[in-house]
């Protein structure tokens, strides 16, 4: 049976670049972006000034001159004019261009003012240094220097970035199109009031909701378990979207017909099982116009680890971002699970004081304990060796909480 890494390093083969597409900047939060941008010019364009004061020579200062007449008053945004006179100085506000012949200010705290005119303004406090106060012209970046690259995640950093430099629209990735699919004879809609041998459609929803944060697009359809209704259903999926996720039908089971379905409609088969649990029946294809296809077991806990630890590392990739690095957290209790299997176990996560992320087991009965996974935050993924996993190890963990 195919071990939990080969399978994802499979899975991540078939991800193609989706194309770009271009978007106001107010859209672009969360998407991936597909160009690079440079500084238009120096960052800060200006000497700007940090601090409400006084905009004065420091050679004045050095040679023992304290009390300077304001020569007058200049606000951020206004064009700066020159000091006219070396011993006066400007009264000045935070985010104002320096003017010409000043190169230092001295901050309102430090000052005493009079109340007479001509106004003065005595220095009580000199500043440490020539130049105090100011945010010389280019200093964080140049004109020309490389600011972002594509395949970054833009988020409020990087589009304010996009914005100082006068991008109005990005180039982003497509977001992923995915159609996800539950399948069952007893499955019912939300909406429903279901019969006691029925259940409500859950897994299709909470496929669409990860789907939405993860930046993807999806439609969700139910099919019932008939091999005739899967594969009259099923082509227009496979060529309308770039992935299929489908939820049951993928098992041993005498009315899990999508592996055949899959087969006579052309799809071909990547991989079928993984060597984990919860999961194991899980079914990885590829039609022949590129859609892949993931056929995820249908109970619920065996669904989330499908989607975290497959489908996730899949959609970055086709959107150009690659694997998200991985999460490790120490167990804060021993483990033991005997099987020769990946274990995905269901954790609650803790920051501790020293700063090591705490994974407290939080085990679900079962696969088909949807309710279960509201204590846990994650999925810690233990190997299938040892079988005794001691308090204070560290594993990966597949994070589902922000």
């Amino acid at each position: 049976m195919l071990s939990v890494d080969d399978a994802y390093r499979l899975v991540l083969a078939t991800a193609r670049p989706l194309p770009s597409e271009t978007v106001p900047l107010a859209a672009a939060a969360g998407r991936i972006l597909r160009q690079a941008l440079v500084a238009d010019r120096d960052f800060p364009p200006y000497h700007r000034v940090t601090m409400d004061g006084i905009a004065l020579r420091y050679e004045a200062l050095a040679a023992g001159h304290t009390t300077f007449q304001i020569e007058r008053t200049q606000l951020a945004g206004a064009a700066p004019q020159p000091l006219a006179d070396p011993l006066a100085a400007i009264e000045i506000m935070t985010g104002a261009a320096l003017p010409p012949g000043t190169d230092t200010v001295v901050r309102y705290e430090d000052l005493d003012f009079s109340a007479d005119a001509p106004r003065r303004a005595t220095v009580r406090v000199a500043p440490p240094r020539q130049g105090h106060n100011v945010h010389p012209q280019g200093s964080d970046q140049p004109a020309g220097a490389p600011l972002l690259a594509p395949g970054l995640v833009l988020s409020p950093a990087e589009l304010a970035v996009a914005a100082t430099v006068g991008a109005a629209t990005l180039a982003v990735a497509r977001r992923p199109r995915v159609a996800v699919v539950s399948t069952g004879d007893e499955i019912v809609p939300v909406e429903a009031t279901p019969l006691p041998y029925q259940i409500r459609r859950s897994n299709a929803h909470m496929l669409q909701a990860a789907l939405t944060l993860d930046g993807a697009e999806s439609t969700i359809f139910h099919f019932d378990d008939d091999l005739a209704t899967l594969k009259a259903e099923l082509p227009p999926l496979l060529a309308g979207f770039d992935a299929v996720l489908l939820s049951g039908g993928v098992s041993k089971g005498k009315a899990d017909f999508l592996p055949q379905a899959l087969r006579e409609l052309g799809t071909t088969e990547i991989f079928h099982r993984v060597a984990q649990r919860p999961g194991q029946p899980f079914w990885f294809g590829q039609a022949p116009g590129g859609a892949v296809v993931f056929a995820l077991p249908g109970n619920p806990v065996a669904t989330f680890a499908g989607y975290y630890r497959y489908v996730r590392g899949w959609l970055r990739q086709g959107q150009g971002v690659g694997p998200a690095p991985l999460v490790w957290a120490a167990l804060a209790e021993p483990v033991e699970f005997k099987p020769t299997l990946t274990y995905f176990l269901a954790v609650r996560l803790e920051a501790a004081p020293d700063g090591r992320l705490l994974a407290h087991p939080a085990p679900t009965a079962g696969s088909g304990d949807l309710a279960g996974l509201l204590a846990a935050d994650g999925l810690l993924e233990l190997p299938p060796q040892p079988t005794h996993f001691a308090a204070g190890t560290a594993w990966p963990v597949w994070r589902y909480r922000a």
